[in-house]
């Protein structure tokens, strides 16, 4: 077999798990665009469908660290598999969900999966393509979660109002059939031979005061974020008065942003990685505060939209690398921490957001993520000045610059 073949080979099965990835990040986000059709079609509020953001977003948070320890001693294909046969049925119950309660068993499903996929796919990727290419092996996987967090909610929104939001989840049903079968197919089997370590042993990680204050700080960018992002199609409809379509292309363009946003946060994050975080949170705080004053306007609107969604994907990146980095003994640990500090943010953010409109209407979410965005500056901010005393559980290897 000549090199060239060899090499397509293996590129393969990485393809596949990013694809893969693709699809269960999809299955998180995706909710964000439809709110507003499936509160009236599940004949509920806005605030209430938005606690299936939370309930997500809480699972993973408190079932991703230990459940991926415990997990990480399986076959990663016959796990892969498992996850996106488990996505393919969770989807198709919350296509044909008949009430609220059913929906929210339907999310709660894949929520137990996603964080066991997410943190072992780039670990897996390496193993396929070895050491030597690691660097190429997470970035190809990465690039389906990232895509995942910029194109899957205005898909599913252009999808949703063409055909209905259940046929968006009909369709991540089986796209996630579809990807299990080629990942039962090309994906080759692995076996781990690494020594079981407790998983509380390794959860002795956040005894580490510098890893913990940066999980703490993922918590609190995601909330900030998540706090506004998780409205942001019932504020262009109800607000702005965009039809559903409209607010799919805007939620396109939102994502495509996010694309110069992912490039910069990368860049950025080698940098300072609290520094990026700085860096990104103050023009997002900025442009939630002035979304709703500029709605009139079809160019400050997208102008607004742009900034934003930069500075989210950049986000995204630069939360999950920082992490990974202040956890350099065990980073495939230190991602999953972040997954569950993020998700943890997410859920609260969507509370937050919620009882804000309950309580003062949907023109003041902005400015309660913007708060929340403030205190993560000030908590980044004392991190870079304290000095970075470890436990001696984790070196921090270049943990800031």
């Amino acid at each position: 077999m000549s090199s060239s073949t060899s090499r397509g080979a293996s590129l393969l099965p990485i393809f596949l798990l990013s694809a893969a990835g693709f699809t269960v990040l999809t299955t998180e986000f995706i909710i964000v665009g439809l709110l507003p059709a499936m509160a009236r079609d599940l004949q509920v509020s806005v605030p209430t469908a938005g606690l299936l953001v939370t309930l997500f977003a809480f699972t993973v948070a408190a079932v991703g660290p230990p459940l991926t320890a415990i997990m990480g001693r399986f076959e990663r294909k016959q796990l892969f598999v498992a996850t996106l046969l488990l996505f393919a049925v969770s989807n198709l119950l919350a296509a044909t969900a008949s009430n609220f309660a059913v929906m929210a068993f339907a999310r709660f499903i894949p929520a137990l999966a996603l964080p066991v996929f997410w943190a072992l796919a780039s670990e897996t990727a390496v193993e396929i393509m070895g050491p030597e290419r690691a660097g190429k092996a997470i970035s190809m996987v990465s690039f389906g979660v990232v895509a995942a967090t910029i194109f899957g909610i205005p898909i599913g929104t252009l999808v949703a109002d063409a055909f209905g939001w259940r046929v968006a989840f009909g369709s991540l049903a089986v796209l996630a059939l579809a990807k299990a079968v080629l990942l039962m197919r090309f994906l080759p089997i692995m076996r781990i031979e690494k020594e079981a370590i407790p998983v509380m042993a390794q959860m002795g990680i956040l005894r580490d005061r510098f890893v913990a204050g940066n999980v703490l700080l993922s918590l609190l960018v995601f909330a900030g974020m998540f706090t506004s992002y998780t409205y942001l199609a019932d504020i262009l409809e109800k607000i702005g008065k965009f039809d559903g379509a409209t607010i799919g292309w805007i939620l396109m363009g939102f994502g495509t942003m996010g694309l110069i946003g992912n490039w910069l946060g990368g860049k950025l994050v080698d940098r300072s990685a609290l520094g990026a975080s700085v860096f990104f949170c103050v023009p997002i705080a900025l442009a939630m505060v002035a979304l709703v004053p500029a709605l009139h306007s079809y160019l400050l609107t997208g102008l607004i939209l742009a900034v934003w969604g930069t500075g989210q994907a950049g986000l995204f990146t630069a939360a999950h690398v920082r992490v990974m980095k202040s956890a350099s003994a065990n980073p495939g640990l230190g991602a999953s921490l972040n997954i569950s500090g993020a998700n943890m943010g997410i859920g609260l953010g969507a509370v937050v957001g919620g009882r804000v409109i309950d309580a003062y209407g949907l023109g003041w979410v902005g400015w309660a993520a913007a708060g929340v965005l403030a205190l993560s500056v000030g908590l980044a901010l004392l991190m870079m000045v304290s000095p970075k005393k470890e436990s001696g559980l984790v070196p921090c290897m270049d943990c800031d610059s």
